[in-house]
């Protein structure tokens, strides 16, 4: 019971979240699921008609998603606005869902889910840079009660795997697959889904190492999933322009770190060519497609090559209304000591820097510490 209902002794200010103006302004449609006056977007996307065959050239089933995409668009809009009920729009024999599912399977054959397009056939045994197969591998699942307040009890899948290599990661023995993890099947996955939601999980947080890897399996999954239970794509951002697409009308919370503001660091620590323009484009399409939450953890000593230019970009290209989590949490971890700033935790006033510095800025939604 106490799982279940004594979260809130815990995290009261999860409770308090669901009267917040700034959460409810930049989540307003994630707040309207929970409260049942929307519906997720995989169970629109589950109701868009669409006709393809597994057989169709990847350029077609491409062409046929973007049609289908602004058809989701339309139907969103009139269920949301309460000109027609989601139970009365007949389930077609192929679907949205169905569709991005072909798509991402067809993927698997040359993998491109994140900007490293390593092209391997994964379905036949090859591993790229994130040594990830085909068959997910999961560390574990439960109610997750250290996320952001509007999360929590966030039910949250943990994955094995991931396509960064941070050497301060917290999550190591998991993203750098030092854990061997479970194999389990997409029903099966389904099913830990429906049961997070059961016991009173506000949403379904897909996270690791990185969601990335396995975003056939997650798509795959979501087509039997039966619960009204919000998506949240856990991410680093350093997926690729398809995977981008895929979800579209997939996720309803794009939960995002922005890790560096300097394409230097980013490889220096987290062999990440290219992370800031990808990163960027990225935070634009999840602000286009979904909702938005940014995660910066602080990094000692990077505060003005790092966090200061990422503040800065998210004021012009976002608005700074947008719901920022300023995380002064880092704790050197795995091979911090690799990087001799890393090799100690961040100073309260390198924190305190960058919340003036976000404040000075006009930022009106910062996660509260």
């Amino acid at each position: 019971m106490f799982r279940v209902m004594g979260w809130f002794l815990l995290r009261p200010d999860a409770i308090k979240v669901l009267s917040d103006e700034g959460a409810r302004r930049s989540l307003n449609r994630y707040f309207g699921i929970l409260e049942g006056r929307y519906h997720p977007k995989f169970m629109i996307a589950s109701r868009i008609p669409v006709d393809f065959s597994v057989d169709d050239s990847l350029r077609s089933l491409w062409d046929i998603h973007r049609g289908a995409l602004e058809e989701y668009r339309r139907l969103e809009h009139r269920i949301d606005g309460g000109e027609v009920k989601l139970e009365d729009v007949p389930v077609p024999q192929h679907s949205l869902l169905d569709l991005k599912a072909v798509i991402v399977r067809r993927l698997l054959e040359e993998c491109c889910f994140c900007e490293r397009r390593c092209r391997v056939n994964r379905i036949k045994g090859e591993v790229g840079f994130c040594r990830c197969g085909e068959m997910f591998l999961l560390s574990s699942a439960f109610h997750h009660l250290g996320e952001e307040p509007e999360l929590v009890p966030s039910g949250t899948v943990f994955s094995i795997g991931c396509n960064l290599v941070c050497l301060h990661c917290q999550n190591w023995t998991i993203s750098q697959r030092y854990e061997a993890g479970d194999p389990i099947s997409v029903r099966e996955l389904a099913r830990i889904v429906e049961k997070l939601k059961r016991e009173g999980c506000r949403n379904c947080n897909m996270v690791g190492g990185d969601p990335t890897p396995w975003l056939h399996v997650w798509i795959d999954t979501f087509r039997y999933v039966k619960a009204s239970i919000p998506t949240v794509w856990n991410s680093n951002s350093y997926y690729s322009v398809e995977a981008s697409e895929l979800l579209k009308g997939f996720i309803d919370v794009y939960l995002l770190d922005f890790k560096y503001g300097s394409d230097r660091c980013a490889e220096r620590i987290s062999s990440a060519p290219r992370y800031v323009e990808v990163c960027r484009r990225n935070h634009l399409e999840a602000m286009k497609s979904g909702e938005l939450i940014i995660r910066i953890l602080l990094l000692p000593e990077h505060i003005e090559c790092c966090a200061k230019p990422i503040l800065e970009w998210i004021a012009e290209n976002l608005g700074t209304w947008v719901r920022v989590n300023i995380m002064d949490q880092y704790t050197p971890h795995w091979r911090a000591y690799e990087v001799p700033e890393l090799r100690r935790r961040l100073y309260r006033e390198e924190y305190e820097e960058a919340l003036r510095y976000a404040r000075r800025l006009g930022f009106t939604n910062i996660v509260p510490p």
